[in-house]
């Protein structure tokens, strides 16, 4: 099975209708969760005003999306949807960086992004990597900016700028989240200002 576009926006009313301001939303999701963590992609700033460039990572490093992909595996059984999930994709990518399927899904509408909507599981997720226009050799882990099952039991957000993913689920969600040895998740204040690299 493959993400297939969504054609009821109305799945994402939880998000569209939030008056949260839009870098909160777009960073750690919609309020109401009983707990929130952050998934570390690359660990926070070792001071003010650090450049990304200036962290090195290893080699056998794992790719953002395939350290995403471990949070839905521990998320997957933490809902009653485990196979209905919504995904969207930030529009910003090169459009070229796409699979077809998903240029056809139709735009949901945040403020300062606009997102491709669509339905699937946690397994369809790493279908939506293609090759990065002029760089045959560089595939281009595109992460979805939202996943959400579609009991609503969490969810997880990736915004283009920060160096993690924000996750809101219970506690038993995130307490077992924050115990896997193989993921750096750390949690958060859903109030407070979140590290950020300049």
């Amino acid at each position: 099975m493959a993400l297939t576009p969504c054609t009821d926006l109305s799945a994402a009313d939880w998000l569209t209708t939030s008056d949260l301001p839009w870098e909160r939303l777009v960073t750690l999701g919609p309020s109401g969760f009983t707990a929130y963590a952050r998934l570390r992609f690359i660990p926070d700033p070792a001071y003010d005003g650090q450049s990304e460039n200036d962290v090195k990572v290893d080699d056998d490093h794992p790719s953002d999306l395939a350290q995403l992909c471990a949070v839905l595996e521990v998320l997957a059984t933490h809902t009653t949807t485990p196979d209905d999930w919504y995904v969207a994709y930030w529009d910003g990518w090169p459009l070229e960086s796409f699979p077809e399927y998903v240029l056809q899904a139709p735009l949901l509408h945040l403020p300062n992004r606009d997102y491709f909507l669509l339905r699937g599981q946690a397994a369809d997720l790493t279908e939506a990597s293609e090759v990065w226009p002029g760089h045959p050799n560089l595939k281009l882990p595109i992460r979805p900016a939202f996943v959400w099952p579609a009991d609503r039991a969490w969810c997880v957000t990736t915004d283009v700028d920060p160096h993690w993913a924000g996750i809101g689920a219970d506690y038993g969600a995130i307490n077992e989240l924050l115990a896997a040895t193989n993921l750096d998740v750390v949690p958060t204040d859903f109030g407070a200002e979140q590290p950020h690299y300049r």
